[in-house]
Parts: structure tokens; C-alpha cells; sequence
């Protein structure tokens, strides 16, 4: 296969990738925002809006480039509910929407050990929304397939109903990633026959049907991927690529850090430490925190790109921004943010953001046992004082992935089995200890 189109659907952003199969390289993108619409009934995606930016970008490539295949991708702790006949049910949820926390909900979840899905805010566990929503009769009477939110994409594309397993353990609570089957939670809230069944994200789903090739001229039956959550995409090359233990940071509006081979850890679900799936089946210990949007926020638009006198004033003056920016997760749940000195400047800011975020990133490393090499995924790998900080932290290296983005690469891979793993950039760890002493000052202050 030559041109396989990718899905893309992140928590900021929907793209659409045309992937080149023997390079890995994005011969076109296209990108539109993820907005969240308002009520009634309740915040919710623009599935419409992102379905037309779908067919008028896979016409736009077809007719450029050609399509032999199609991948989806999408953020994790989404689902979208179906009536009988294939239609919505109801609108789809956004997991940011603040679900009240709920007792009941509480009282029948797993255990951890069972699901190695810790307890999150919010809609961030998948069956607390499905609880919160399943709880109006009106919806439990339409709802007759619940498919996790790539494979939604995949219906649209196929007529095929399916999940897929990187999606549901994805801190949903409705699988146990060492069994490899439904929890009982989705027994409990009624939804063990209604959740598609689960399939590996490298299968093919099915061919487009007749009238996604209507819309788009790519020919009927061309095959179209199970798909896969965003961070497992990311961590996918480097499966089929690596031995030994190895982790991969996955870098968006989510910072995933996952840990392959890594060291026997005791996972601590209160610091956001989970296990996800990835594609081959197989559970992996991550941790994580909001790194892209918390990127955002402490920002604010700035553009300013530190210098090398920008740096040393902030070594030389100690300003650092403590944990947390985004409090209700991330290994700091429930702190907030506070700078030990306010930064003089836009360069002083940024230098003082980019090391924090590779200190959250080493943090959540350890959380998760990680041992190996460290592969940087995503646009924190084009932030060079964030990666000099984590190759200081790192002391088996770190590289950076040769691709804009993981996520495209990845889920393009699934419709490649014969591709080799893209290629990476080993990044030099900085002489001196300036950095080290930072991180040091920097932790000890966290304690306080």
C-alpha cells in the first residue's frame, strides 16, 4: 500500500493525514479545531462537523494523491452511543464536562488490580459517563451499541461496529488488560451485550461503503483499519522496532508516559498511574499528566523562544513553576500552581515552563517504572530546553521520533504490517550540572 489517509481526532484538534507507505512521511495534512458544542442536552463533539472536514478532505487526497487505505485515531475516554438502526442515540458526551461524582458509581467499580484504571475526575473514566448517562431512562431505552470513539469512524466509514482494545483500557474501567476481556463493570451498568466487541486495532474493519466512495471517490472496499487510541499510536513503531525496556512519551494536549519492559513498579493510581493497552494486546504501565494544556495556559500566546541569557537568569535566580497547573490529575492531584519567583521575562517563562514540563514527564517516567532508552513522541520533541532537561534526568538517553507526529505514523502503521519503525534522533545530554542542580532544587521544593 502507497497512500494510507489517517483519521486524526485529538482533544484540540481533528487532522486528517495522508501517510507515504514506504516513508512514514505526511504528504498532506489537513487540520480543523475540536470544538466542543454546548447544550442541550450537554456539552458534546461536533461529529458532523468533523465528518464533512472528513469527506471533503479524503476527496481533496484521493483526487491529488490517491487512497489504498484508511486508519483512524482518536483521544482516549470517549464513546459514542447508537440507537438500533445505527444512528446517535444521544449526542456524545465531552469528557471535560464536570459529572458530579457519584457514590453509587464508587460503590460498583473494580478494583485497580483488576482494571489498573485509577479513579479519575469527571468523565475521564470512561463508564463513569456511560453511568451518568445510562442513569436517564430516555437514553438507556434508545442506546443499542456503545463503540469506543475510533471505531465510531470506522462505522461511519464501514457500516462495521466494533471496539478496539488500546480504547477500552484506557482508564475506562470496563476492561481488565491481563485478561483481555470486558470488567465487570460493564456487566454491572448493563452494557456487557451493547459494547461492540473487541477487536485488535491492526485488524481491517472493512471496506468504505458505497457512499463514503460517492463522497469521495475512493473506491469501494478500500480497506479501513480497526484503529487505535492516540498514545498507543505513538508507542506502536516502536513495538515492532525495539527489544529490551524502553518508554515512549506520547506529547499533545496529554503528556502519556509508557513504560515497555520497564522495572517491577507498585503503581499508584491516586498520582494518575494507570496501565493502558497497546495494540498487540499487551498491558503497559503509564502515567501521565496535562502537559500540552497546561503548556497552553502558563503561555498565554506567548511566542518568545528562550536565549541562552534567558537561561541562566532563570538557573542563577531559582524561578520555577511548581505543580500543579491542571490540579485535578497528573502525579500532583490536587496542588496547585505557584512560581517560587515570578519570571522577568517571556524567555525567562518559557525556559522555566518547558523544564517543568520535562520534570512532570521524568516524574511520571518513574511513576510507571521505566527503564531503557526514552522516545519523545509529538511537539514537546521540537522544544529543545524541554528535551536538554530530560536528557539530563534520563541516564539511559533520550531520542526524539524523525516524524512531525507520532499519532499519523502509528496509526497509518497498522495498514503496513511489513513497514520498519520510523527512525529516531539520540539527543545529547548538556555538559555541566547546572540543570541536574535545578532538578534537584526543584523536587525538594515540591515536597514542601
Amino acid at each position: 500500500m502507497r497512500r494510507i489517509a489517517v483519521l486524526d481526532v485529538g482533544k484540540t484538534n481533528g487532522k486528517l493525514a495522508l501517510v507515504d507507505g514506504e516513508t512514514l512521511a505526511e504528504i498532506a495534512v489537513l487540520t480543523r479545531p475540536n470544538r466542543v458544542l454546548p447544550g442541550p442536552p450537554w456539552p458534546h463533539m461536533d461529529l458532523d462537523g468533523h465528518w464533512t472536514f472528513f469527506l471533503d478532505g479524503l476527496r481533496q487526497m484521493q483526487e491529488a494523491h490517491g487512497i489504498d487505505a484508511i486508519s483512524v485515531t482518536t483521544h482516549g475516554a470517549a464513546a459514542v452511543l447508537l440507537d438500533g438502526q445505527g444512528r446517535l442515540a444521544v449526542p456524545m458526551l465531552d469528557y471535560e464536562h464536570p459529572i458530579p461524582a457519584d457514590p453509587a458509581y464508587n460503590a460498583l467499580r473494580s478494583r485497580f488490580a483488576i482494571t489498573g484504571s485509577p479513579r479519575l475526575p469527571g468523565g475521564l473514566n470512561l463508564g463513569a459517563q456511560l453511568h451518568w448517562l445510562m442513569g436517564r431512562p430516555e437514553v438507556a431505552a434508545r442506546v443499542a451499541h456503545v463503540v469506543t470513539y475510533p471505531q465510531y469512524w470506522g462505522f461511519r466509514l464501514t457500516g462495521e461496529l466494533a471496539s478496539d482494545m488500546t480504547s477500552l483500557g484506557c482508564h475506562t474501567d470496563l476492561w481488565d488488560p491481563w485478561q483481555g476481556q470486558l470488567s465487570p463493570v460493564a456487566k454491572a451498568l448493563g452494557l456487557e451485550s451493547r459494547i461492540a466487541p473487541a477487536r485488535r486495532a491492526d485488524e481491517v474493519l472493512g471496506g468504505v461503503t458505497p457512499e463514503v466512495t460517492a463522497a469521495t471517490g475512493i473506491p469501494a472496499g478500500t480497506p479501513v483499519a480497526v484503529g487505535i487510541h492516540d498514545s498507543n499510536a505513538s508507542l506502536y513503531p516502536h513495538l515492532l522496532g525495539r527489544t529490551g525496556p524502553f518508554a515512549v512519551v506520547s506529547t499533545g494536549t496529554w503528556v502519556v508516559c509508557m513504560a515497555v519492559g520497564g522495572q517491577a513498579a507498585a503503581l499508584d493510581p491516586a498520582r494518575d498511574v494507570l496501565v493502558n493497552v497497546n495494540a498487540l494486546g499487551q498491558p503497559v504501565p503509564s502515567a501521565r499528566f496535562m502537559g500540552g494544556r497546561e503548556y497552553e495556559i502558563i503561555r498565554a500566546g506567548s511566542t518568545a523562544v528562550p536565549d541562552a541569557a534567558d537561561r541562566a537568569a532563570v538557573l542563577g535566580q531559582g524561578v520555577m513553576l511548581l505543580p500543579s497547573v491542571q490540579s485535578g490529575c497528573g502525579p500532583f492531584p490536587g496542588r496547585q500552581a505557584s512560581w517560587t519567583a515570578e519570571p522577568a521575562t517571556e524567555g525567562h517563562r518559557m525556559a522555566a515552563l518547558a523544564w517543568y514540563l520535562a520534570l512532570m514527564t521524568r516524574i511520571c517516567l518513574d511513576l510507571a517504572g521505566a527503564a531503557g532508552p526514552v522516545i519523545v513522541e509529538g511537539p514537546f520533541a521540537r522544544n529543545p530546553d524541554y528535551l536538554d532537561m530530560l536528557a539530563v534526568l534520563s541516564p539511559d538517553g533520550i531520542a526524539t521520533a524523525a516524524s512531525a507526529t507520532g499519532t499519523s505514523t502509528g496509526a497509518a502503521m497498522l495498514c503496513l504490517p511489513d513497514a520498519r519503525a520510523p527512525e529516531t534522533r539520540p539527543w545529547p545530554r548538556p555538559e555541566g550540572e547546572a540543570l541536574a542542580v535545578y532538578a534537584r532544587a526543584w523536587w525538594a521544593a515540591c515536597q514542601t
